[in-house]
């Protein structure tokens, strides 16, 4: 599982006469929660909340998707008001990556409020991504991933704003920059706050393991006189490492020690058998830049005019900054999906921009980084992990008709604003959120159901993922359920037709399934560019005309599968999963999950 909880627990005769830091970071969430519940629906006073809250978005239908729902939640009530809401596209053409939609966004401000914005504070929240390893938040947007908890209950927008809840309260004008799909959790202590009030760039520091630190951002950080670690801590930061290996980590010093201050306690996750004592790094989440810096690097984005190749916020930015900072990172492209020459030479020149900024480190001992992009991850958090269920109050049935669900020790499942028949069952590892399933319906263990109708009698295999989606089509209404194995790789890809045995269907050659399903191996099996052929791009799920058929027929190929036995796709029009996300119905998806919404309102007496 890529990145997992962390936190550090705080040593010595002091720990004994505080709190547990599990109670502390408990107590801190759930306060942050509570103040956020507060606003929601209410007129925000200047200076309590964020001026104005972004949302980039990859391209046009993106942005209308996450207009549409921003649009749905301000007339529910669901946000604060008084706050302006936007989505910033990305120019078409070209990957820009989170750095390059960092800087279209400050061109974005500096062409709705001008001087104006000099004085805002702002959020930028990166969801420009198709969401390839989570795809129940593909149509929709990983920024609007629904989250077992609230009522009316939290998506990830929500949980975002209300964990930054204190930020906008001791924070310079400027730009606090994060991702949309993971989860920062912290306790400072009493009566002190994270502030954002010094010149240059402020990153926030979670203690890690090394292998943590190979896959996110590594500080190496200036000496530190103090005798004792604190909850909360301001340093200065000599360098910055992007994905280093853990050799670079001892090699540029940014490994910490135990012994000299306190111990690490690395508690879940795929950390848990990790030693008490062992060596760790301060690694990554979210950064801030004053609007100094956004000034910068908004002249030097007008400069240029067009990018060509895919800037990374962090790996890009952050490298520059620190005194130690050197340009021999510009030329490692180990970390990169495309390569060229042009963003090496990209790269450099914002290097030489960025040069000599400061880079502030926000180090928060008690805290714990949870991301939750794959379907692994996901089924995890929701269905198993005891801390974060414990920490943000996270509820086995959520908004939902639903019997009640006995608690085990080990994983339940996990209902979110569905409607589900008191016959039916869901095993324990399962998720199911926007649905209706019948009384003869059975889901397997670890399934993902979202945005499905099933009334007739059906069985899920367990490892199932199966996503409904509304299409519109030559103007019509239609609908398409793609359905595989949660742990299948829609992101692997082959350059040729003779390559596609290399993929696999729920843990089958792609090559059987297809004969499987009586379809031939033809460049018109896949949709977009030609040399990389994936599952994401193969045409192999059928449109139907009603919800219900769509899921039941996508079943049957899926069963197909399972059971090797033949099911002929060959009627049916085929979409692959890119081709259903050109398609998609937005309002008509929405339309769905609020009759559900009000169904479960009315029998819950809540109107």
């Amino acid at each position: 599982m890529r990145a997992v909880q962390r936190g550090l627990r705080e040593g010595g005769a002091m720990a004994a006469a505080r709190d547990p830091p599990e109670v502390s970071l408990r107590e801190a969430t759930q306060r942050k929660l509570r103040r956020f519940t507060e606003l929601r629906g209410k007129l925000v006073a200047p200076g309590e909340f964020w001026d104005i809250v972004a949302i980039t978005a990859a391209d046009e239908k993106q942005e209308l998707a996450y207009n549409h729902q921003l649009s749905e939640k301000l007339k529910r009530k669901e946000l604060p008001l008084g706050v302006q809401y936007h989505v910033f596209v990305d120019p078409a053409g070209a990957k820009i990556g989170n750095g390059g939609s960092t800087l279209c966004a400050l061109q974005h401000l500096e062409k709705l409020y001008g001087d104006k914005w000099n004085s805002f504070l702002i959020l930028l929240i990166h969801s420009g991504g198709y969401s390839q390893r989570l795809p129940n938040a593909s149509a929709l947007g990983k920024i609007f991933t629904a989250l077992p908890l609230g009522n009316p209950i939290y998506q990830m927008l929500e949980l975002k704003l209300a964990m930054y809840i204190d930020f906008p309260l001791h924070m310079n004008p400027g730009i606090l920059v994060t991702c949309a799909d993971d989860i920062e959790l912290y306790s400072t202590g009493e009566f002190e706050f994270i502030r954002f009030d010094k010149p240059g760039f402020t990153a926030l520091a979670h203690p890690s393991t090394l292998t943590i630190g190979t896959t996110h951002g590594v500080f190496v950080l200036d000496p530190f006189d103090d005798l004792k670690h604190r909850d909360l801590e301001y340093r200065s930061c000599h360098r910055f490492l992007h994905k280093p290996s853990i050799e670079k980590m001892y090699q540029f010093n940014a490994v910490c020690r135990p012994g000299t201050f306190c111990q690490p306690d690395f508690a879940g996750g795929d950390i848990a058998d990790l030693e008490v004592d062992s060596d760790y790094v301060y690694t990554d989440s979210l950064f801030y830049m004053d609007h100094k810096s956004a000034k910068m690097l908004l002249a030097f984005y007008e400069k240029i005019g067009t990018l060509s190749c895919e800037i990374d916020a962090y790996g890009d930015f952050l490298q520059a900054l620190g005194p130690g900072a050197t340009v021999e990172y510009t030329r490692n492209t180990s970390n990169v999906v495309k390569e060229g020459s042009e963003l090496v030479e990209m790269r450099q020149r914002i290097f030489h921009l960025l040069k000599g900024t400061s880079l502030n480190v926000v180090v928060l001992n008690n805290s714990k980084f949870y991301h939750i992009g794959t379907t692994e991850e996901y089924l995890f958090y929701f269905t198993s992990d005891n801390s974060l269920k414990s920490e943000l109050g996270l509820q086995s049935i959520t908004f939902s008709i639903f019997p009640d669900i006995p608690e085990c020790s080990c994983k339940t499942s996990c209902i979110i604003q569905s409607i589900l028949d008191s016959r039916c069952s869901v095993a324990p590892g399962s998720v199911v959120e926007y649905s209706r399933l019948g009384p003869d319906v059975s889901v397997g263990e670890n399934c993902i159901i979202s945005g499905s109708y099933i009334l007739t009698k059906a069985a899920l295999p367990a490892h199932s993922f199966v996503c409904s989606l509304s299409l519109k089509m030559n103007r019509c209404l239609k609908y398409s359920t793609m359905a595989f194995g949660v742990q299948d790789n829609l992101k692997k890809s082959v350059k040729t037709l003779s390559d596609i045995k290399l993929l696999q269907f729920f843990g089958v050659c792609f090559l059987s399934c297809l004969d499987v399903w009586n379809l031939k191996v033809t460049e018109e099996l896949f949709s977009g560019n030609k040399t990389c052929l994936s599952l994401w791009t193969a045409r192999i799920f059928p449109v139907c005309s009603s919800l219900s058929d769509s899921v039941t027929t996508s079943l049957k190929m899926l069963n197909a599968v399972k059971n090797k036995s033949a099911f002929s796709l060959n009627s049916y029009k085929l979409l692959s999963i890119e081709e259903m996300l050109i398609y998609k119905d937005v309002e008509d998806m929405i339309t769905y999950r609020e009759q559900i919404f009000l169904e479960i309102s009315l029998k819950s007496n809540l109107i």
